[in-house]
């Protein structure tokens, strides 16, 4: 008998787990045993790890009344590390205490995020599709005001510098040495008992939409989409990729769509209650067809990863959490709250590496797309 490995979309009954609960601002959002594995990834005590969850689930309820607190001076959010409190960077003083006052502590940065984001759209648009394969990709950073281009370590050469002087026009511009893999995307050969297949690809699937799931667009292809048992369960309505990276399945034959996102055995199956977009520096867990369930932290947001071959990913959330092949389009989850489907990354879950994902709201806004929560 082979074992169900659907992470959304199953063709028998699924328990519901009984530690599963609503998120409340008092409650963490990830349940016990998600955060027992988160505790275990992380390295911490488990008064540490409720800690932590806590001012997790505190940061993400409180992000949108700090944000609209904040205004035009708005330039970006993360948590802080030490003191496990949502930062709201201020581009002027004028609305810092009405920031304050929402709980939220603020900082000083050096232009609006709208401002940042402008020249970071310019990046994008100077950058074309001839991006050497050296530069990893880009992205804005509200601390320093300056938009990051991410050089692979020890592949500086004159293509990548003549590509940031070109790319230096929109603006203050900074050069940071990372990982000398390039990011790739997870996709993999037909391999027996997985979620889904598309022409012979493998991909994980994502989330349940009423009427299908979400998943990688660099997954999609014309045709009919096999699930785990290589029955017909549907087909690609929609993908996205490069660019984007999002895709949606419509699904029948017998197949329906639960709000749950599979824990492998790992962790119980999760419920999905949501789609809070949780803030940088918090934590965030991976399940996938492949290397299963994995966790680590929000690293950054709104990435242009470079996959090389004109390949650009823009809009990208990067984490801390590992993926192999096979994993694309499997779920990010914060607890109970949807976050995004695994697009790409480098390294894998024995040595280590890092992965983007392609966030969730912005695939049901562009399809018109609603969320299966439980």
């Amino acid at each position: 008998m082979k074992v169900l490995l659907a992470a959304v979309l199953v063709v028998s009954a699924v328990t519901v787990p009984s530690q599963a609960v609503a998120a409340s601002p008092d409650q963490p959002l990830a349940v016990p045993r998600q955060a027992a594995a988160m505790q275990q990834d992380f390295g911490l005590t488990e008064q540490q790890m409720k800690q932590r969850l806590k001012a997790e689930t505190a940061a993400a309820k409180l992000l949108p009344a700090a944000q609209r607190a904040a205004g035009a001076d708005f330039g970006g959010a993360w948590l802080d590390a030490t003191t496990q409190k949502l930062v709201i960077g201020l581009a002027g003083q004028d609305r810092a205490a009405a920031v304050k006052a929402t709980g939220a502590q603020t900082v000083a940065v050096p232009v609006p995020a709208a401002e940042l984001d402008r020249r970071k759209a310019t990046v994008d648009k100077l950058a074309g599709k001839a991006v050497p394969d050296a530069v990893s990709g880009w992205a804005a950073d509200p601390r320093t005001g300056s938009v990051v281009i991410n050089v692979q370590a020890g592949k500086r050469s004159e293509a990548v510098d003549a590509f940031v002087a070109k790319v230096a026009k929109a603006g203050a511009v900074t050069v940071r040495e990372v990982a000398a893999q390039a990011p790739q995307t997870f996709a993999a050969g037909t391999v027996g008992g997985d979620p889904y297949y598309v022409s012979n690809i493998r991909c994980s699937i994502g989330f349940s939409v009423h009427g299908g799931f979400v998943t990688a667009g660099h997954c999609g292809r014309g045709g009919t989409v096999r699930g785990w048992d290589g029955s017909d369960m549907g087909s690609f309505r929609g993908w996205s990729f490069p660019d984007n990276d999002y895709g949606w399945v419509s699904v029948g034959n017998g197949w329906w769509t639960v709000p749950v996102v599979l824990g492998w055995g790992q962790v119980s199956d999760q419920l999905v209650r949501g789609s809070w977009e949780a803030p940088v520096g918090s934590s965030v867990c991976r399940s996938g067809s492949t290397t299963h369930w994995h966790c680590g932290q929000i690293l950054a947001k709104n990435e242009t990863v470079n996959y090389g071959n004109g390949q650009l990913f823009h809009g990208a959330t990067k984490t801390s959490v590992c993926a192999e092949g096979g994993d694309s389009g499997g779920s990010f989850i914060t607890g109970d709250q949807a976050q995004g489907v695994t697009s790409g990354g480098w390294g894998n879950c024995s040595s280590g590496g890092e992965t983007w994902f392609q966030p969730v709201n912005e695939i049901l806004s562009a399809y018109g797309l609603t969320l299966h929560t439980a």
